[in-house]
């Protein structure tokens, strides 16, 4: 799956859908999500249908509830009826507004700062016997390698973006740099200064100014040639 996904998040889309598959039984299929947890701040979410993406987003507005307490904690957390559930009260009663009965959070392990976690919901109480966790949790295990291989392409693509992000705003600013020295027959450091001032008293970043610059004679934002 991780070489046929163009980016973390389609994989996710196709981990959650086969989650999905795995756990269904018959005609009935299980409403299933998955979070990944970066950097402590990025969440990436996918769902395999709009009832099972409402109730992740309903847990992250409290966040907190079984899928996200699993991927913290690192361990299955199964919710057998969340009308007498007393672990999470106000997401409870929430979540049981839209129907939700019972749900079950699974950690997929990984490494480092990033966590993860399956979550399944059923309309019924106590839809998940021991061999539903224990398959859910077999599950997690098979496709932790995977995850951990995207999560991993996903931050050298990031840190290749940001790093000709990076390259391409320092030529801006040198080009900028030139201009103005051109224009005010000035050093480089005083060249350099006159944009930082400018950036300063318009309130803009010095990359902003600096493009603003070459704009005025007709010009785009300079471009880093990675050939």
């Amino acid at each position: 799956m991780v070489l046929d996904s163009e980016d973390v998040e389609q994989f996710l889309t196709k981990l959650v859908i086969a989650a999905g598959h795995r756990m269904s039984t018959g005609s009935d299929e299980v409403l299933c999500g998955v979070t990944l947890l970066r950097d402590r701040v990025k969440t990436t979410v996918a769902s395999n249908g709009a009832l099972a993406q409402k109730m992740d987003e309903v847990q992250y507005a409290f966040d907190d509830g079984p899928c996200l307490r699993a991927a913290r904690e690192g361990s299955a957390q199964y919710v057998p009826d969340f009308t007498v559930e007393e672990r999470f009260p106000e997401y409870s009663r929430a979540i049981a507004g839209h129907g939700i009965i019972s749900a079950l959070g699974v950690p997929i392990p990984l490494e480092g700062e990033a966590m993860a976690a399956l979550n399944f919901y059923s309309p019924f109480a106590e839809a998940f016997c021991e061999s539903d966790i224990a398959a859910a949790q077999r599950f997690a295990e098979e496709v932790s390698v995977s995850l951990r291989l995207a999560v991993r392409i996903a931050r050298l693509t990031e840190s290749s973006a940001d790093m000709r992000a990076a390259m391409e705003s320092r030529t801006t600013i040198d080009l900028a740099v030139g201009v103005i020295m051109g224009q005010n027959r000035c050093s480089q450091d005083e060249a350099m200064s006159i944009l930082k001032a400018a950036s300063s008293a318009r309130n803009l970043k010095v990359r902003d100014v600096a493009a603003s610059v070459l704009q005025s004679l007709g010009q785009g934002p300079g471009r880093t040639h990675f050939d």
